[in-house]
C-alpha cells in the first residue's frame, strides 16, 4: 500500500500481507467497494495504495479485456507480489511505484480511481484527493475506504501488543485505524473538488482462523513484525494466548466471528 513511513514492509512481509491481510481481512470487503462506482466493462480504472492487487484483479474482471486497470504503490515489495500473482481474465494491469500525492499519470485519463485503506496514511488528504479527481475524466467516479473504528480484532491485538512488547509498538499496529471521521472525509473530498460526495456505512461479519495462531501470522505482515520476532517464543505464545482470551465471547467454530464497519466515500470529479 501506498502507506508512506508508516506502512513500510520488509523481507517477505509483503508475500504473508497476501496470505493473511488481503485474503482474511481486506479482500473480502472488495466487491463491496466496487459495487459503489458500479464499474462497467471498457473502461479505465486506477487502484491508489493497491497494495498486492486485490482490488486491481477485481476490477479488471470487472471492466473485462476492453477496458484497463493501473494499480499505484509507493512500497516495492508489495508491487513485486501483485506483479506475481496469477493475471486475472480481463484487462491488463499495469502496475505503477509513485507516491499517490504525485502519481505521475496523465491529466484526465481514469473513468474510476479507487482506494481501499489508503487515505489514512497520506500526510496531505485533501492533497491525495486532489491528485485523484486531477486524473479522473470529468464526471469519473471516485470510491475510497477506510475503516469506522478500531474494532474489537484490532483493538485487542493493539492491547496485547501494549501490554506484552510497548505502547508504542501497539499504537503502531493500530496506526491503520487512526482514520478520519465521517465529516472530515467529505470535507477533504470537498476542498478538492469533488462534487455528488456521499458516505456510505458497509458493515460485514468477519471470519478469522483461530486467534492464537492467526495473530502471529497475521503481525508478520505488519510494520510490527520485528518488534513481534524478537520476542521468544514463549512470549510470542503468550501475545496469542492473550488476544484469544480477549476475543473469546466472538469464538464460532473453529475461529472467530465478530461485526466490522467502513466508510466509503463516493464521489463525482
Amino acid at each position: 500500500m501506498n502507506k508512506g513511513h508508516s506502512w513500510q514492509l520488509d523481507g517477505n512481509a509483503a508475500e504473508l500481507y497476501e496470505r493473511y491481510v488481503l485474503r482474511y481481512i481486506l479482500g473480502p470487503w472488495v466487491p463491496q467497494l466496487l459495487d459503489v462506482v458500479g464499474l462497467r466493462a471498457g473502461e479505465n480504472v486506477l487502484d491508489v495504495a493497491c497494495g498486492t492487487g486485490a482490488v486491481a484483479r477485481v476490477a479488471a474482471q470487472r471492466v473485462g479485456a476492453s477496458g484497463r486497470v493501473t494499480g499505484l504503490d509507493l512500497n516495492a515489495g508489495m508491487l513485486a507480489v501483485a506483479r506475481s500473482q496469477p493475471a486475472p481474465p480481463g484487462a491488463a494491469i499495469t502496475w505503477v511505484e509513485r507516491n499517490a500525492l504525485d502519481t505521475g499519470l496523465p491529466d484526465r485519463s481514469f473513468d474510476v480511481v479507487l482506494c481501499q485503506q489508503g487515505l489514512q496514511f497520506f500526510p496531505d488528504k485533501t492533497a491525495a484527493l486532489r491528485e485523484m479527481r486531477r486524473v479522473l475524466v470529468p464526471r469519473g467516479r471516485l470510491a475510497i475506504s477506510v475503516w469506522r473504528s478500531t474494532g474489537v480484532y484490532n483493538f485487542a491485538v493493539g492491547n496485547a501488543l501494549s501490554q506484552h512488547i510497548g505502547v508504542d509498538v501497539g499504537s503502531r499496529f493500530c496506526a491503520s485505524r487512526d482514520v478520519p471521521g465521517d465529516e472530515d472525509l467529505r470535507r477533504f473530498a470537498v476542498a478538492a473538488g469533488f462534487q455528488d460526495v456521499t458516505l456510505h456505512v458497509q458493515t460485514m461479519l468477519v471470519r478469522l482462523p483461530s486467534p492464537q495462531d492467526f495473530v502471529l501470522c497475521h503481525l508478520a505482515a505488519t510494520p510490527v513484525a520485528s518488534d513481534v520476532k524478537a520476542m521468544s517464543d514463549a512470549a510470542r505464545a503468550a501475545l496469542g494466548s492473550d488476544v484469544a482470551r480477549q476475543l473469546a465471547a466472538y469464538n464460532e467454530d473453529d475461529g472467530v466471528a465478530f461485526p466490522e464497519e467502513v466508510n466509503v466515500v463516493s464521489a463525482i470529479a
